[in-house]
């Protein structure tokens, strides 16, 4: 479970922290403590060195010792270079053995802390010298039971002080968990209604939340569900669409099958519309196959050095033929120009534009191409007098099967709605761009935009 992971984590994350700041706090007032009791010792240890004496013979003789108060708990002894008790504030008879045997053969100044009679004790050695030569050892001790005392109630405290802290922190962080992660819930039960009710218009609940990462996985997750509604209404309508584009030449091709057989004869006329039909079937299979093979990028583009003037040159002999007598044709600007682009797309969607041009332009109308340089670009314009496209259409004509003519019974020359969404995708993969302005009854100007090399 995430929550419980989660609270986990920071707890254990909390403790390990607290583990550290009381093993250092710990350690501090050991150390601080210590050091206070070692400088008491060596205090002590130099008030009496000041009053000691030797004898004539190099022997120590101590004349007196400081008055140590019993309270302080401060205990001497000094002892000779033959290890003998020379002076003591402790009774000799009870404590006669050394405070800190070791002690006794050091070079050096010395601290140890030690058991002496089951007390615990902080015991310094200090060596002496006469003459230049070893002369004994005064040890100086003090007893530790109160400092023991202080460093196991600084422990019992930090111990029981870190578990009261990792207490809250787990709680505290299971609460705010649990309300961080509570829209992740609404996340997936709105998942499960969407599988269960296929009902891609429900939308997770977004206002009052806070703009986190939860709040912006919601908003993304809502926008991947509009996405996904707009992708299956659009997949939902092409299925429509191809279906009546399919059904209505099967239709026609199955009725004249079935009229050539009652007649029992072959009819020109009607295995003419056969090859019409039939030909109009391999043009929406074709287009079809191609936008399929280019939204799934299996359709490379076969890029090259092209003078684009000379494929618009191209492209108006073949349309000055389909226009024939019924509109003209005017070429009003053209410049020579080189892009990198593959020559049959390009060709592909200038006959598409202007053929569209033609078929909508009534008869006696005009239609006018040009070709410039525009800024980085090349730029061609086609613009027709036809009667326009309605402003509520405009957005929507590159789409796959719109078409202006709201009708289920269009001319026969009408296309499938495919031809400006296959030139939209190919001038996108030229990494260009096609506009359109129109106005109804004043006709239709495309602009393709094109980077020059």
């Amino acid at each position: 479970m995430l929550r419980a992971r989660l609270t986990l984590l920071y707890s254990t994350l909390m403790g390990g922290v607290l583990l550290l700041f009381g093993m250092a706090v710990y350690a501090l007032v050991n150390i601080t403590l210590i050091g206070q009791v070692d400088d008491l010792l060596n205090n002590t240890a130099q008030e009496i060195l000041e009053v000691a004496r030797v004898d004539s013979v190099g022997e120590l003789t101590i004349l007196h010792l400081p008055p140590l108060d019993m309270a302080t708990n401060i205990y001497v002894q000094v002892w000779d270079r033959e290890g003998r008790l020379v002076s003591s504030s402790l009774d000799r008879e009870e404590f006669s053995e050394p405070l800190n045997i070791s002690g006794l053969t050091a070079l050096e100044t010395n601290f140890h802390s030690i058991k002496y009679h089951n007390a615990p004790l902080r015991v310094m050695s200090v060596p002496l010298s006469v003459g230049g030569r070893g002369a004994g050892t005064m040890q100086v001790a003090t007893s530790l039971t109160v400092i023991n005392s202080v460093r196991e109630d600084l422990l019992y405290i930090l111990i029981m002080a870190a578990i009261f802290a990792v207490i809250l922190v787990g709680l505290g962080s299971w609460f705010t968990i649990e309300r961080s992660l509570a829209p992740l819930d609404t996340i997936v039960e709105t998942a499960e209604q969407i599988n269960k009710a296929d009902d891609l218009s429900r939308r997770i609940p977004y206002k009052h939340l806070a703009n986190d990462e939860v709040g912006q996985l919601i908003l993304t997750f809502n926008q991947t569900l509009e996405r996904l509604e707009t992708i299956f209404t659009s997949q939902q309508r092409f299925l429509a669409d191809v279906s009546h584009e399919l059904r209505t030449p099967l239709t026609v091709i199955k009725g004249n099958v079935g009229l050539m057989r009652r007649m029992d004869a072959l009819d020109e006329e009607t295995l003419a519309s056969i090859d019409e039909e039939a030909n109009r079937l391999t043009r929406l299979v074709g287009d079809l196959l191609l936008l399929a093979q280019a939204e799934t990028g299996k359709l490379p583009l076969q890029k090259e050095k092209l003078e684009l003037d000379s494929l618009l040159f191209e492209v108006l002999q073949e349309m000055h033929v389909l226009a024939a007598d019924k509109i003209k044709i005017k070429l009003t600007e053209i410049d020579q120009i080189q892009i990198l682009g593959d020559r049959d797309r390009l060709k592909q969607v200038l006959l598409n534009l202007i053929s569209n041009a033609v078929q909508y332009t009534p008869q006696g109308g005009e239609i006018f191409l040009s070709l410039a340089k525009k800024k980085k670009n090349a730029c061609l314009i086609i613009r027709d007098t036809g009667p326009g496209i309605p402003a509520e259409d405009l957005p929507h004509i590159f789409e796959r099967f719109y078409r202006t003519e709201k009708s289920r019974t269009r001319s026969k020359n009408a296309g499938f709605g495919l031809g400006l969404s296959i030139a939209y995708w190919i001038i996108e993969k030229h990494k260009g761009k096609i506009n359109v302005e129109s106005k109804e009854g004043e006709g239709t100007n495309f602009e393709i935009l094109l980077p020059l090399i």
